[in-house]
């Protein structure tokens, strides 16, 4: 059997599968068509702009709480600028760890195959995101905030032992949130031109990304025995929990000049805060529920989580 015919007999509640090649030579396409290079498309050259923003205010964990009242103005954008770089220096984090994950699923695959020639192709996509996340890192003059050592050797685990679906489970988990932020921020004209741009080069690669990774995902929980699919549940929510945690560096906080602990405790508090995390994750969550991932255990970690309502 063909596996364009294969695929045509794979459903989910989602409807039929779309042939795996077919979906790939599509993405070849566009990766053709709308890529980007940021050491040349980006200008990285011209001065910062006065008085505007590294980061939408409102993105920014401790908007609309009663310290972000008391802080002067300096002090927000300064608490801005340095969130931005935080959520840089996780961006780097991630895609590294995906690129691991990617070549650990084009492993055992046909090596000539449109589908393993897509991965390399997002592979490579994800080192040019790298360099310029830690390029803007550089150039706002803040040092790159590393997640906790916890977190880290966490990673190492997952990028070393996870199945397939447990692995597009969290590759979907780092994408998304941080692409619906980043669709608010590159229209945004409060924001630094840079970062904009930066921005809306990460938000064109990263939708053929998704799409790779949503596509293969339900192809995965189709196919996959029953304990695998119960593994993804489990893992893909202590993953949520973990991401939700790491999504703020407590040191942004410390450098910004403020107490760390009374910060942390109000962003715990903070409904505005809980609004957006649940939010830029309900495309996804919505999702994950529909093919399977978010039942049982699965689905009482990622309500713990905060990023399920």
């Amino acid at each position: 059997m063909t596996t364009a015919a294969a695929d045509r007999r794979l459903t989910d509640a989602l409807g039929a599968l779309k042939d795996r090649e077919g979906v790939a030579r599509r993405l070849l396409d566009a990766s053709a068509k709308h890529s980007f290079d940021p050491e040349k498309d980006l200008d990285w050259d011209a001065p910062w702009e006065d008085g505007k923003w590294f980061w939408p205010p409102e993105l920014v964990s401790l908007y609309d709480t009663p310290m972000w009242r008391r802080m002067s103005e300096d002090q927000r954008h300064l608490l801005a600028r340095l969130e931005g770089a935080a959520l840089a220096s996780l961006g780097i984090w991630f895609e590294i760890v995906l690129m691991q994950l990617l070549v650990r699923h084009i492993y055992d695959k046909k090596l000539t195959s449109d589908h393993v020639r897509y991965a390399l192709t997002e592979i490579a996509d994800e080192c040019r995101h790298s360099m310029m996340f830690a390029r803007l890192v550089k150039k706002a003059g803040v040092e790159p905030y590393p997640v906790s050592r916890l977190h880290h050797n966490l990673a190492r685990l997952l990028k070393t032992v996870s199945t397939t679906p447990g692995s597009f489970t969290a590759t979907l988990l780092g994408e998304e949130i941080l692409d619906w932020m980043q669709r608010l921020t590159f229209p945004d004209e409060r924001v630094q031109t840079l970062v904009r741009g930066a921005t809306r080069i990460h938000v064109v690669e990263e939708a053929r990304h998704v799409r790779y990774a949503r596509e293969e995902l339900r192809r995965q929980m189709a196919t996959a025995p029953r304990w695998e699919r119960h593994l993804t549940r489990v893992t893909s929510g202590e993953a949520a929990r973990v991401f939700s945690v790491a999504f703020v560096n407590p040191r942004v906080y410390t450098d910004a000049g403020l107490d760390r602990r009374e910060a942390l405790a109000q962003v715990r508090a903070s409904g505005h805060r809980r609004e957006v995390m649940q939010t830029g994750a309900k495309r996804l969550t919505d999702f994950l529920g529909e093919i399977g991932v978010l039942r049982g255990v699965g689905g009482k970690l990622w309500r713990s989580s905060g990023l399920l309502a």
